[in-house]
């Protein structure tokens, strides 16, 4: 029989969010209904509010989250009632040309539910990135629900469905970053901040921490970056070259999303060095680089989706390190809110001290 709960809707293109009823169905085969605990407030949210992602309005809000299952469809078998899941925007098919090379954190056709979440007129709703976990209950593919220790903090364990997987993977799988290496972050919100964190997991010996916010620096710092640059007032290419005897980063992570900052991550990377973007670009961005740049100086230039994670590995892993003490993820949550306040925190997310704001049901 179909719910109504409560969820935050953003109703049309920069207008402000609203609660609002959603209808939520029962799932069908494959699906799941899941009571969401905490969900955090991701910078994607806000794109969605903008027109950044498409223009199927209105939008469910909210991806980045934990709860218990509620209910499941006919043929689920990988979750059941009282799970205590995170939930993935990856639900991999298995099927595909990278899932059958055994490639599923590529996978090219992750699914979602098919049936939808309404208001309470029938209109229907999309849910950002096929979760939409700002309501007290969501419907979702089972797929898309990774079980972990149940101890964990919901606050803390949702933050893996989105920015902090994001980041971590961005050095651990993506770039690859290895025992002794040097790493540059450009860009210490949340999702760069994770990667020093990952870069730190994975045995970096220099982690240089570069943003326009000393706060954000500070930030960093307390998260495993030996070293700090300001960009506003020095040049982050010859500052991170300095600091690597000359010669540039073995990885450098773009956590921005813009030309400049990617330019900039081009050239403080060493010789046969790594790029790895992980910030959201917008539509109309371009990048111009010299070819002959791109050719002479070797190496990879990787986008980091998701952190290349596979959420089924990687999340149970992160929720057993965070609980063995051994990476401090609490250390994300900067606040907890209500879904009433979730336009608030979209404006907060500009202030520069938040690393994430959390609606805890």
């Amino acid at each position: 029989m179909a719910q109504q709960v409560q969820g935050v809707i953003a109703p049309g293109r920069n207008e402000p969010v609203r609660v609002e009823t959603i209808v939520v169905p029962d799932p069908g085969p494959g699906e799941a209904v899941v009571t969401v605990q905490a969900c955090g407030v991701c910078h994607t949210d806000l794109h969605y509010k903008q027109g950044g992602i498409n223009d199927d309005f209105p939008f469910l809000l909210g991806h980045e989250a934990s709860g218990v299952v509620e209910s499941v469809g006919e043929g689920v078998t990988e979750v059941a009632p009282g799970d205590f899941v995170i939930l993935n925007w990856r639900a991999v098919c298995g099927a595909c040309r990278a899932c059958l090379r055994g490639r599923p954190q590529y996978c090219f056709n992750t699914h979602n539910a098919r049936r939808k979440m309404t208001l309470t007129d029938g209109t229907e709703l999309s849910p950002a990135l096929g979760i939409g976990a700002f309501a007290e209950k969501t419907l979702v593919a089972a797929g898309q629900c990774t079980k972990v220790d149940p101890a964990v903090s919901p606050a803390v364990a949702g933050l893996l469905g989105c920015g902090v997987m994001a980041g971590i993977g961005a050095a651990i799988n993506t770039g690859q970053v290895g025992r002794g290496d040097s790493v540059a972050v450009i860009g210490c919100g949340g999702v760069g901040d994770a990667a020093v964190v990952g870069a730190r997991l994975a045995g970096a010996a220099r982690i240089i921490a570069v943003d326009i916010d000393d706060r954000k620096l500070e930030t960093a710092k307390s998260m495993g970056a030996t070293h700090t640059v300001n960009s506003r007032s020095t040049d982050p290419v010859e500052a991170i070259r300095e600091l690597t005897g000359g010669f540039g980063a073995d990885v450098v992570i773009e956590a921005v999303g813009r030309p400049e900052t990617y330019r900039q991550a081009f050239y403080a990377r060493d010789l046969a060095g790594t790029v790895v973007l992980v910030g959201v670009p917008t539509p109309e961005m371009k990048l111009e680089l010299p070819l002959l740049d791109v050719f002479g100086r070797g190496g990879s230039l990787k986008s980091s989706w998701y952190g290349d994670c596979l959420p089924s590995r990687d999340f149970p892993m992160l929720v057993d390190l965070h609980q063995q003490g051994r990476i401090d993820l609490a250390a994300f949550v900067t606040e907890t809110i209500g879904l009433g306040d979730v336009e608030k925190a979209f404006a907060r997310m500009h202030e520069g001290d938040v690393l994430r704001s959390v609606v805890v049901f």
